[in-house]
């Protein structure tokens, strides 16, 4: 019980707010009701929300349309206390930062509010929070009872959504759109796919539908978001490096694989680097943003989860002979970006056995057909390049020659560059937030800035007679778009190089150095490393399950050798334990998080259903549920490249093929019109730099597969040094039991002791995160990535 002066204490310590957001809020109950108190910025407007809890199954949200003063709260809420003293009055619950949103399984709804916060960044006077602790409410009283019958999967549907866990790598502002790149928060233009990095969208679409505002709740982004200081030449700047997880087909590793029907990648994540002027608020201040995407090779392609093989079969299915799912997603990727699309394909060109070669061919062929049907100017850009192959040789600077891919790409998209010069001697800062009371002030582009009159761009503000000029000098248009087999450890390399790359021009535009180039042995550079070396680990293991494999950013720092080798082992074990085990429940809780199943009485449990790579179970809206058996496929080879359909090929007569041509058709057929590959190895004409762009021809390097439409690959590694393929490094860990084996050697020799009936019952559709010989120790080290050793 709260007593009416603690009312008013509380209520004059409320913060100021942003108009478009309720940032602290009080949520009190009464056997009936749930009320929640906000104001606005200023506290001259108090709102209050009704909750009604006596419906059982029912979610009904009133706001009060009335706008009330301190005082008038202040009354209402002794109101409402007095009329229901006879159960039990007005109760405080929580003080909150928002709602997450609402949920309903086969009883009652349930409403999940953020009750802690940190602050983790700032862009432009907007600050940024992640969850530090959150709640779930029944809405329902204790005297609506949950039926019997219902109660036990009840409670694991709800066990499986406290599984998300909140507190890890969401983030979300009140004021600034976070979900949007910094261009796009200045564009006067309505970003597409406006919800596509809002992973709670489906949660708050309850009470947005029934108040139409957002008001109460907070947009959630999944990914990483990391604000640092940094200094070169004795200036201070500050980076901001955020990337946003897609909410579409999301999942785990080997659950979400390709692309989707409608164009959906898995593991579609778009990286964004902002660099800001360290300088005093409400002073001029210059802004630079660049922003790439990584995302799941486009076709439909699925490995199984295999407990007693590392490196599963890949499934490559031939329903979309004509690639329109691929074209959907190049289609995508330009209304959000823009042309050129530019392709960076890291998976291997040449392998004894071929299995990602295979699936990079494929990707070839699908660019080359798509290409066809788009104006010159329109194509798809592309460079297929085996990044594992130059690794393996010493003398090789990998990053250096990612750098000039980069520097190209660069060339070819630009980057965002704007200067922010405030009208007014006022400390408010930028707002670029959705706001749904106060004025609209639109940017004024300076009068003196004649080659930019162009009103592009416009932001708000919410206090009167403040205006702030914007001289968009320098635009983005276009996206790099970086994959690898899992798009985490090659393709986490490429993206710092293409960062690193992008620094020197922002730190340039700028004015903080002459020339656009940052060495790669500098304090900044390595520093920078770091940075994407946290953000690889954190996106790595959100989809794989372990940190990213960092082999070549500990090169370029020059770590102990052994060090590394063993830090890759248990990364590998961690990975597949992982896989293997805990994802097919991860991927229950993250379908039931995003709406992509809902439960309903009468229909099969989650549980009960076949794992979701080719489609999203009961989506969002749907009532179709698909049934099946779930089972652990055991792989029958060595980790080739399968065709989904009626018969399976004999994978024995792949044996090492003289090249990826030969094993093709050994395996599809050469009569097969759907499945043409490059025929021609032989090295393109020796074009220079510049006239590259302008030519539709593919270029080839002349001893690989490697190839590329908008540049010369030769060019690319032209760095002096041998690329030759060498034999496989095995690791040679001094005095360890594992000296010259490889990590997925070792993982495979570690799955052989585990049989199917030596796992219980309760691993056998891999759900349980403990049992067999797994300790929980090791479980434990698993699910939170801590040092084992």
């Amino acid at each position: 019980m709260t007593s009416e002066n603690e009312q008013h204490d509380w209520i004059t310590d409320v913060p100021s707010v942003n108009n478009a957001y309720f940032q602290k809020v009080r949520l009190y109950e009464t056997r009936s009701n749930f009320y929640m108190i906000g104001c606005s910025k200023n506290r001259s407007t108090w709102r209050v929300l009704k909750i009604d809890r006596s419906e059982p199954t029912e979610l009904n949200i009133t706001e009060d349309p009335t706008t009330y003063t301190k005082v008038e709260c202040c009354e209402l809420l002794k109101r409402i206390h007095d009329g229901n003293k006879s159960t039990g009055g007005l109760r405080f619950v929580y003080a909150c930062y928002g709602i997450v949103g609402f949920i309903k399984f086969l009883g009652p709804y349930y409403m999940l509010l953020i009750t802690k916060r940190r602050k983790i960044g700032v862009i432009c006077g907007h600050a940024v929070y992640a969850i530090t602790k959150s709640e779930i409410l029944p809405i329902p009283n204790s005297t609506v009872q949950l039926s019997v019958a219902y109660s036990k999967n009840e409670n694991r549907y709800k066990k499986l959504l406290c599984s998300v866990d909140l507190t890890k790598d969401f983030y979300f502002s009140y004021s600034y759109r976070v979900m949007h790149s910094f261009q796009n928060n200045l564009s006067t233009r309505e970003p597409p796919n406006e919800t596509m990095f809002v992973w709670n969208k489906f949660l708050t679409t309850p009470i947005q539908n029934q108040l139409r505002n957002n008001l109460w709740t907070v947009q959630l982004v999944y990914g990483y978001f990391k604000q640092v200081t940094l200094s070169i030449a004795d200036k201070n700047f500050k980076l901001t490096l955020i990337a946003r997880r897609s909410r579409h087909y999301a999942g785990t590793r080997y659950l979400k694989r390709g692309v989707n029907e409608k164009g959906r990648v898995a593991n579609d994540v778009e990286t964004e680097q902002i660099v800001f002027e360290d300088v005093p608020e409400g002073c001029p201040v210059q802004i630079s943003s660049v922003v790439q995407n990584r995302g799941s090779i486009p076709l439909f392609w699925s490995q199984e989860t295999s407990r007693l093989n590392i490196k599963p079969d890949i499934i490559l299915s031939r329903k979309d002979q004509k690639y329109d799912a691929t074209r959907l997603h190049f289609e995508n990727l330009t209304k959000r970006y823009g042309n050129p699309i530019i392709i960076l394909n890291l998976i291997k060109t040449k392998e004894k056995r071929p299995r990602e070669s295979l699936l990079r061919m494929e990707f070839a062929h699908a660019i080359e057909l798509i290409n066809k049907d788009l104006p010159e100017e329109n194509r798809l850009k592309f460079l297929h390049w085996d990044l594992n192959k130059y690794s393996r040789n010493k003398s090789t600077n990998v990053l250096a020659l990612l750098g000039k891919v980069a520097t190209y790409a660069l060339n070819l998209t630009g980057f965002f560059y704007c200067h922010v010069i405030p009208n007014s001697k006022s400390q408010d800062h930028l707002n670029l937030s959705r706001d749904d009371y106060g004025d609209i002030c639109d940017f004024q582009i300076d009068s003196n800035d004649t080659d930019n009159l162009k009103p592009v761009f416009s932001c708000k503000s919410n206090v009167e007679n403040v205006n702030f000029s914007v001289k968009p000098i320098k635009h983005q248009t276009g996206i790099l778009r970086t994959n690898c087999i899992d798009c985490l450890d090659r393709t986490n390399v490429a993206q710092y190089a293409y960062g690193w790359a992008a620094l020197g021009r922002q730190l340039q535009s700028i004015g903080y150095i002459d020339t656009p180039v940052i060495e790669l042995d500098s304090n900044l550079a390595d520093d920078l490393m770091r940075i994407y070396e946290r953000m690889g680990d954190t996106l790595a293991l959100q989809y794989g399950g372990s940190a990213a494999h960092n082999k070549i950013f500990c090169q370029t720092r020059g770590q102990w050798k052994a060090a590394t080798q063993s830090q890759e082992f248990f990364r590998t074990i961690q990975r597949y334990y992982s896989n293997a085990y805990m994802d097919a429940e991860k991927q229950d809780a993250i379908n039931v998080f995003l709406g992509h199943y809902q439960p309903q009485i009468g229909r099969p449990a989650l549980w009960e259903l076949d794992s979701d790579q080719h489609y999203n179970v009961g989506g969002e809206g749907s009532n179709t549920f698909v049934e099946r058996n779930r089972t652990i496929r055991r792989s029958l080879s060595v980790g080739n490249i399968l065709y989904d359909g009626n018969i399976l090929h004999d994978r024995s007569s792949i044996g090492t093929a003289k090249n990826n041509e030969d094993s093709l058709n050994e395996i599809s057929g050469e009569n097969d019109s759907s499945y043409i590959r490059f025929a021609n190895t032989t090295s393109g004409p020796d074009l220079t730099f510049e006239e590259m762009p302008n030519s539709d021809r593919i270029f080839y390097n002349k001893d690989s597969f490697n190839c590329s439409n908008f540049l010369d690959v030769d060019w690319i590694s032209s760095s002096g040094n041998s690329c030759e393929e060498e034999t496989f490094e095995r690791s040679t860990l001094v005095g360890s039991p594992i000296g010259s084996q490889s990590s997925e050697y070792m993982v495979n020799e570690l799955c052989t002791f585990v049989s199917d009936s030596e796992i219980s019952p309760s691993l056998q559709d891999g759900r349980s995160p403990v049992g067999g010989r797994f300790s929980d120790r090791f479980a434990e080290w698993v699910t939170n990535g801590d040092t084992f050793l």
